[in-house]
């Protein structure tokens, strides 16, 4: 019932110790993922040069960033319940063949022992069903209201809907929805969907800001990042301790309002601001957020059975590439918007249609053409984009702002009443 003490997993009271293999096996799993993390943060520091090389849209450059994170998403539910089905590490070292010869040595295998059938159409809805909708809102927010972009929200949701309802009639789904039933899960869910979404979206906006607004190097603008990430590691480790003492609300919904505070000050900086205030506001957001991860991760798999582990972590995992692929979708689309409106009015003259509508279209694309131009209108066109670009990101944190204040409020309504699985039975 509501408020009531919900046990996640086991306490402290039969704890499981982890061995030598389980040791090795985490530093083997953690391979793949260290692989992973790389990509998206070079491809979010390779954005400068995307825009200059390509010269792409508004909306081909939000593609761009996050079709990798759709594409994941899409997929994620149907692996984790494939793995379920065949069991896990087998599915990594088929997907991982330089895992083959550590694998088998330090990873143990699990799998349901009844795992039904995979529904291949299942996935492929649920693919169709976000790309179909994000497309639409895309396109509309780059050209405006049009038929295309809005058929194609209009079947993206419809598949959606197709998709839940297949779900409660198939006798073996893709995603089983009866775990959205529980507090735990759902709750968990959402707050980590909306934290990743308001983490990505600040730093798709940040890197841009270091090179094309400051002129920083991709290395250097990789370093002024470095504190943000520290700060993470920090968070993260402390998480545990403090969950051992006191609920996860009494650290989750604090953290939250911090993060909120941290994208609070990420609104304050402009195109004149000292890069140490954007490094503030990245450590303190980042330093609020880093226990909702760990918290939430923890919350989402022990809400599920064991046989449904897989797909519960596929879902969780799932919920994180969505977020982040909405982040850009949805966050970059209002700071892309913005700063189309801001540049629009403030183009200096003597430039071509053909230039104005690249400058307008990204900030790479206003230094693109600004290169090589005489410098009184090269610095006229610099300022303006510069200053449209910081007026997008201040807007896209304040949103950032709203929506972790928001999901704070989801853990002091969902999971008020839950301890973490390293919780002693005595905390209150």
């Amino acid at each position: 019932m509501p408020g009531a003490p919900v046990y996640l997993h086991m306490t402290r009271d039969n704890p499981a110790q982890a061995g030598r293999r389980e040791w090795l096996g985490l530093a083997v799993i953690a391979l793949p993922c260290l692989l992973y993390s790389m990509d998206l943060t070079v491809l979010h520091l390779a954005v400068p040069a995307l825009s200059a090389d390509l010269q792409p849209t508004s909306a081909q450059l939000l593609w761009l960033i996050d079709i990798y994170g759709f594409f994941v998403a899409g997929f994620l539910i149907t692996m984790g319940t494939l793995g379920d089905r065949i069991g896990r590490r087998r599915l990594l070292l088929i997907g991982m063949a330089l895992l083959l010869v550590l694998g088998p040595l330090v990873l143990p295998e699990f799998k349901d022992p009844d795992p039904g059938k995979l529904d291949l159409l299942s996935a492929a809805m649920s693919l169709t069903a976000v790309l179909a909708a994000i497309y639409g809102l895309k396109q509309t927010v780059q050209d405006g209201v049009g038929w295309l972009p809005a058929l194609a929200a209009l079947v993206g949701i419809s598949v959606g809907i197709a998709f839940v309802v297949r779900q409660r009639r198939l006798a073996d789904p893709l995603i089983d929805l009866r775990l959205f039933s529980v507090p735990a899960f759902s709750g968990s869910l959402a707050v980590y969907t909306l934290s990743i979404l308001v983490l990505f979206g600040a730093f798709f906006f940040m890197f841009q800001y270091l090179q094309l607004v400051k002129g920083l190097s991709p290395i250097v603008a990789g370093l002024w990042t470095l504190p943000s990430f520290v700060a993470f590691i920090v968070g993260s480790m402390l998480a545990p301790a403090l969950v051992s003492r006191v609920r996860p609300v009494v650290v989750m919904a604090p953290g939250l309002a911090v993060a909120a505070l941290g994208f609070g000050v990420l609104a304050l900086v402009d195109e004149g601001s000292s890069v140490l205030l954007l490094v503030v506001a990245s450590v303190i957001f980042s330093l609020g957020l880093s226990p909702i991860f760990t918290l939430t991760t923890d919350l989402i798999i022990g809400a599920a059975p064991p046989e449904r582990a897989g797909a519960a972590s596929a879902i969780s995992e799932t919920g994180a590439e969505l977020g982040g692929a909405l982040s850009i979708a949805i966050l970059g689309t209002i700071g892309t918007a913005f700063y189309r409106s801001r540049i629009g009015e403030s183009l200096p003259e003597g430039i071509s249609p053909e230039a104005a509508d690249t400058a307008r279209d990204t900030l790479g694309g206003a230094v693109a053409v600004a290169d090589g131009r005489p410098d009184p209108l090269a610095d006229e066109l610099l300022e303006a984009a510069r200053e449209a670009f910081s007026d997008g990101m201040q807007v896209a944190a304040l949103v950032s702002a709203v929506l972790a204040v928001l999901a704070a409020v989801v853990v002091a309504g969902f999971l008020r009443g839950l301890r973490a699985a390293t919780a002693p039975a005595g905390v209150a």
